[in-house]
């Protein structure tokens, strides 16, 4: 089993920035790639960015160039830089972590970002 806490969210001013970390316990050696997924009110659960492995990036086009997501594996935790934040970027922000031998993967609990001024 893979056991995901987020951290980092919390309410910032239009422009402004936020760290999310994320830090993967348990089965360590079941992850494969690692992602950001956002929730806002009344909508689905959308992708933010992924990164593999070997650090292959993906972004979803609504942050690109704002968004950068990392991982350290020695540490085992991904993060999402977020910069020039937008109140259309206000969600909770959950962890996702991809069964690097199958399908199935698992999430945290979720962190919330708040941009507003």
């Amino acid at each position: 089993q893979v056991h995901l806490v987020e951290s980092g969210g919390g309410l910032v001013q239009p422009g402004g920035s936020l760290r999310l970390s994320c830090a993967a316990s348990g089965s360590i050696f079941r992850i494969g790639a690692m992602g950001w997924y956002r929730q806002a009110p009344g909508t689905q659960r959308e992708l933010v960015a992924v990164i593999t492995r070997s650090e292959d990036t993906n972004y979803a086009d609504a942050v690109k160039g704002r968004f950068t997501i990392s991982r350290d594996n020695s540490i085992d935790t991904v993060y999402l830089q977020m910069n020039s934040l937008k109140p259309e970027d206000t969600a909770v922000y959950y962890c996702n972590a991809k069964y690097r031998f199958g399908r199935g993967n698992w999430w945290g609990q979720g962190t919330q970002v708040t941009v507003s001024s």
